[in-house]
């Protein structure tokens, strides 16, 4: 995992555990979009149909602002800004391959992981 990210995630769990009790806002997602030129650009908001209008616009990223018209092929719920932001950084260290297979839905979503009883 990139250095960058790895930081970032430390950050993100002691915020979280800083966070607990606090009321809980709009759900955040997770989304793919596939640009012109047929690359993938995935981010994160709490409001896909808004965030999808700034990107046709060329208003939300630096990246798709050059490769638009830019398509949504992917989007799931994620809870807590958080959460999605720990998510975005997994999906970013992926290949292409394992991100098309998301799409397609071969690639699951993370599901909570149980602590196993000895």
């Amino acid at each position: 995992m990139h250095p960058t990210y790895k930081r970032m995630l430390v950050g993100l769990k002691k915020e979280k555990a800083s966070a607990r009790g606090k009321k809980a806002g709009n759900d955040w997602s997770l989304y793919i979009l596939q640009c012109r030129d047929g690359s993938f650009y995935t981010g994160i908001t709490n409001h896909l149909e808004r965030r999808l209008q700034m990107h046709q616009d060329g208003k939300a990223s630096r990246y798709t602002r050059t490769r638009r018209p830019v398509e949504m092929l992917y989007s799931e719920t994620c809870g807590d800004r958080s959460s999605a932001l720990i998510r975005e950084c997994e999906v970013k260290e992926w290949p292409k391959k394992k991100k098309e297979a998301l799409v397609r839905g071969e690639e699951q979503a993370p599901r909570k992981k149980r602590k196993k009883r000895l």
